[in-house]
């Protein structure tokens, strides 16, 4: 018989459905009338031992044992995970075939092949197990995933990078997490103060932008602007670009700092003429946003819906589980080809299950394939998009439907036209300055219409980044070589602005996009090819987790660093801090999955790296600590390593 061994139960069934009927629900497992078994691990059965386990005498936290590192590494059944660990391991010597059917990512290959490692499936019945992928819990996309099954041995390599992940957090966290908290105990804090790869350059980024706002001091800076007329006695505003000559009076944004030059520039050109010496106009076009990936779904869930990460993961996770919508934890915002001739059916769902969709389905153009499809871009999985399946949205949560129909209008979105508009820059000589005005102008709304952002999309624009609020409402038709008036000239006098604060979309936005934030050019490109700080399945949580532990705070809708959060990055190396060494790791376990790189290099490499900081980190002390109180409730336990590993492994403390 054929065995599948699923990552959950709601996989399992989903996979049982399609097998031969009828079927006999068993105790954590359904057999098929063919004989066909399907079980489940219901997330990870098996976690990492604590470092007592290696040896008792490090029940005791102590500075002289560090750095903890295991010789032979050991997994111990999770609570609750005894039972189907046994129930899967009967299965075992039954079947005939092994197939794994975790999830479509390098967690979901780890989670069953650490299974059949731990109940010691030989060697050769190894080299047999096939692999299931699967993405879409409905009935046709499951039945097609099953003609599809490939050998699990081209996915060893998957395996080995979330292992060595999996590792080197828990040997990161462990080492750095007990060297943190016995040197805060040195000076009087005696809370815990958990160290992770990405939790703690994430709490950087919060503390570093917290001190930038509290340290920024406003400076005003001028902006000069020309009213001009043509000779159709048309007006309209441009906005002076200050040459290279006057970079002793600006800042380093290009800023004029000096009053008395922006006044020397309205009194040269008040009411003399211009001259056009440039004009660029030019058709743009802006096709459909992809469909979402997580993180794009929880940055758009965020800014519309005001809904935290873990809350959009949650959601997503029980509209997965109802078959409304496919793989949730994906990192890919594009679609398998062949999913191009489903798009009938899935909009004909849409329009039944969100009415408020229906007249955009209607006017949509199920012909028009963007993009979106394209097999070279999906990898394990694919864009999260709604299924087939027509429901009652009404039974679902208020959060459920709005979520929904967010990923729902995404979809819908692929089937309308592009954005187009027409944008123009014009430059102006007056008196030897150069002004410049630009505007947009929309042609067709296309894939717009439906966003209802209530903006509008034709603007005047005075300035580069098109925000300031002294634009006209017109740009009239010029030519090289008109001559304009200049009747009047205007000095604003703005302030600086501090920064802003983290929010829920922003610092998703960052995480996601990371590179912007580092110096480094070979980081920046490292972080630029990855998926930025933390996995799709693990950013949400990894976020929270900041929050139990007290290192972050909201104040309204703002994300900040409480006083702990801050001393703990003032305290630590600046490596510890950064997202660089995270951009190293992630680049190292991308070469093990493209068979370029080894796991034995990147633990080696990780081992030295580890033992320089801890020996830097116990050099300097955390002094920054002294005098700060404990959480008040502390919602850890403080057994072994206190859930500080910073592992990354679904269902645990993440990095």
């Amino acid at each position: 018989m054929r065995l599948f061994i699923a990552e959950k139960p709601s996989l399992g069934r989903a996979i049982a459905d399609v097998l031969k009927k009828p079927l006999k629900k068993q105790e954590g497992y359904i057999e098929s009338a063919s004989g066909d078994v399907v079980t489940w691990c219901i997330g990870h059965l098996l976690e990492q031992e604590e470092p007592d386990a290696y040896d008792p005498v490090y029940k005791t936290w102590k500075l002289e044992h560090l750095p903890i590192v295991p010789m032979q590494w050991k997994l111990r059944p999770r609570k609750g995970g005894r039972a189907q660990l046994s129930v899967i391991n009967k299965l075992l010597k039954r079947a005939d075939i092994i197939v794994n059917a975790g999830d479509p990512d390098r967690e979901g290959q780890l989670l069953v092949d650490e299974v059949l490692d731990y109940l010691k499936l030989s060697a050769q019945r190894k080299k047999d197990v096939r692999r299931l992928l699967i993405s879409d819990l409905n009935p046709s996309a499951v039945s097609q995933a099953l003609g599809r099954m490939r050998s699990n041995q081209e996915f060893v390599p998957l395996a080995v990078s979330a292992l060595a992940r999996s590792r080197a957090d828990w040997l990161y966290g462990i080492n750095l997490t007990r060297a943190c908290t016995l040197l805060g105990r040195k000076v009087g804090f005696n809370g815990l103060l958990s160290i992770g790869r990405v939790q703690t350059p994430i709490l950087g980024l919060v503390a570093r932008r917290d001190a930038e706002i509290e340290h920024f001091q406003p400076k005003p800076y001028f902006e000069v602007f020309a009213t001009l007329l043509t000779a159709k006695e048309e007006t309209f505003k441009a906005k002076w670009i200050p040459s290279e000559a006057c970079q002793n009076w600006m800042d380093e944004e290009g800023r004029v700092l000096d009053r008395r030059l922006a006044q020397n520039v309205v009194d040269r050109i008040t009411g003399q003429q211009g001259t056009v010496q440039r004009v660029e106009d030019k058709r743009g076009k802006e096709p459909p946003p992809l469909p979402y990936s997580l993180s794009a779904l929880q940055i758009d869930a965020a800014r519309q819906l005001r809904m935290d990460a873990k809350t959009v993961l949650d959601s997503c996770q029980r509209l997965y589980e109802q078959k409304l919508i496919t793989y949730p934890r994906s990192d890919c915002r594009y679609l398998p080809e062949e999913h191009f001739s489903q798009a009938p059916e899935v909009l004909a769902t849409i329009r039944h299950n969100v009415t408020s969709l229906g007249k955009a389905v209607d006017q949509a153009l199920p012909e028009r394939k963007t993009s979106a499809w394209n097999d070279k871009k999906v990898g394990a999985h694919h864009g999260i998009i709604p299924t087939s399946l027509r429901t009652d949205l009404e039974r679902l949560s208020e959060l459920d439907r709005k979520l929904y129909g967010l990923i729902a209008r995404q979809y819908v979105a692929q089937f309308y036209p592009d954005h187009t508009f027409r944008k123009r820059v014009v430059d102006i000589d007056i008196e030897k300055g150069l002004f410049r005005a630009r505007s947009r102008q929309t042609v067709e709304e296309g894939w717009k219409v439906l966003m209802n952002s209530g903006k509008s999309h034709q603007r005047s624009v005075g300035d580069e980044n098109g925000d300031n609020n002294e634009e006209s409402a017109f740009l009239p038709e010029l030519a090289k070589g008109d001559v304009l008036d200049c009747p009047e000239a205007e000095l604003k006098e703005k302030m600086t602005q501090p920064p802003k604060a983290f929010n829920d979309a922003t610092l998703l936005s960052a995480m996601t996009g990371i590179a912007r934030f580092v110096q480094d050019k070979d980081i920046r490109k490292i972080l630029r090819e990855t998926d930025g700080l933390g996995t799709e399945a693990t950013r949400a949580s990894i976020i929270e987790l900041l929050f139990k532990r007290q290192f972050l705070e909201r104040k309204g809708r703002s994300i900040h660093a409480t006083a702990t959060g801050r001393a703990l990055i003032n305290a630590l190396p600046e490596r510890v801090t950064t997202p660089d060494m995270t951009a190293r790791w992630e680049a190292s376990l991308n070469d093990i999955v493209e068979r370029k790189g080894s796991y034995g290099a990147f633990m080696g490499g990780l081992d030295q790296e580890l033992r320089a900081l801890l020996m830097q980190t116990m050099n300097d002390g955390l002094p920054s600590v002294a005098g700060l109180p404990a959480p008040s409730k502390p919602p850890f336990k403080r057994k072994g390593r206190g859930k500080s590993s910073g592992s990354r492994r679904k269902k645990r403390s993440p990095a």
